[in-house]
């Protein structure tokens, strides 16, 4: 699918496809502030002296590819600057990169995106809840790695879609230590040897958390090390666009046919939690104003404790305290803030309500409306 850019230049994108070659060069071939999000899992230059072996002496399956060797850090330094610039040419002015390494690079990454003005989010421990173990004996069990989150420079309005991970960790707020698995299993693509396809093939789990906490159904995100295509296959299950970079032939066959065996799921099942600071504002004023509640109405506080009544301009009057919701409900429980549209409770029919259901109904109100101008 090759879908036309509007603007100023005639360009084009190369939607869901795998794009074969050098990512820098394919990076510089394409037009530039189209991507919203890159997700980058670079070679990580391991600098592995010989084999490794388990106790039993049998052989482990390293990353021991020509891919991941370099003759020196200065090498590996200069290749990171030029595909971390490629990519900042591509991303949208409010669009953001996740890179993914281990100690061996990620440190040399992180220093890399800074000079070049990206601006750092978040780093996010991926603790492997399942690691493989040192077998010599003589480090500690390396059991996580660590991902860059960063918007294109220090302006960006970039995509964080926090009420959805919320709702992704229980109510809880996601914290910056993610515990998943290693990609095992019926995941772990094999080869027709039987052998793994990809040495560092990444969990699903690990782009869902990814692409629904910063991207939108719709967007455009860029993977310049496809490898076998998980970036790929979780954003097209999820209704993201991509477009893959991989210059290895036998990744390439992998990853297409795994994506040919993606679903896309259906609108209603891409649908995330919305942040409430999205949400339009509704001052208070305006339930009053509707006639939602009138003046002189009494509100309650949760299991009545406290009283207050609504004044014609929108804020309410207490036994000693006059002010908004928000204010008076504050003062009434000797706290420092209080969320007046949680707080306060009206009384209809006997039963109690939130005063928040009256300005959820302006909110669906208002929406209805811009939709008929769209």
């Amino acid at each position: 699918m090759v879908t036309k850019l509007k603007g100023t230049e005639a360009a084009t994108l190369p939607l869901n496809q795998i794009l074969a070659g050098d990512c820098i060069a394919e990076m510089n071939a394409l037009p530039a502030g189209t991507i919203d999000l890159i997700f980058a899992d670079p070679p990580y230059n391991l600098q592995l002296k010989g084999d490794l072996h388990r106790p039993d002496n049998s052989l482990v399956d390293a990353v021991d590819d020509h891919w991941d060797q370099f003759t020196s850090f200065a090498a590996y330094d200069a290749f990171t600057r030029d595909w971390l610039a490629a990519a900042k040419r591509l991303l949208k002015p409010n669009g953001a990169i996740w890179v993914i390494g281990s100690y061996h690079n990620i440190f040399r990454v992180g220093s890399a995106l800074q000079d070049q003005g990206y601006w750092l989010l978040n780093d996010v421990v991926w603790r492997k809840s399942n690691p493989m173990p040192n077998f010599r004996g003589k480090r500690l069990t390396n059991a996580h790695e660590t991902l860059i989150w960063a918007g294109r420079d220090e302006t960006s309005k970039y995509t964080f879609n926090y009420e959805a991970l919320k709702a992704l960790n229980d109510g809880v707020q996601m914290r910056s230590d993610w515990v998943l698995p290693l990609c095992t299993g019926h995941e772990r693509l094999k080869d027709a040897n039987g052998d793994k396809a990809h040495p560092t093939q990444k969990p699903e789990s690990l782009l869902h958390r990814v692409l629904i906490a910063t991207t939108h159904p719709g967007d455009v995100i860029l993977d310049p090390f496809f490898g076998t295509g998980t970036t790929g296959a979780v954003a097209k299950m999820l209704g993201r666009d991509f477009i893959g970079i991989e210059r290895e032939e036998a990744y390439r066959r992998v990853a297409q046919d795994r994506i040919d065996r993606v679903r896309r799921l259906d609108a209603s099942a891409l649908e995330i939690t919305g942040s409430k600071r999205n949400e339009p504002r509704v001052p208070f004023g305006q339930v009053v104003e509707r006639g939602m509640l009138r003046p002189g109405e009494e509100l309650f506080s949760i299991g009545s404790r406290h009283i207050a009544k609504v004044r014609a301009d929108g804020t309410l009057i207490g036994h000693d305290i006059k002010g908004s919701i928000h204010q008076v409900g504050a003062h009434m429980e000797g706290a420092p803030s209080c969320n007046g549209w949680t707080y306060w409770h009206f009384k209809r029919d006997g039963k109690m309500i939130a005063i928040d259901v009256l300005r959820q109904q302006i909110r669906a109100e208002m929406e209805a409306d811009q939709a008929k101008t769209h």
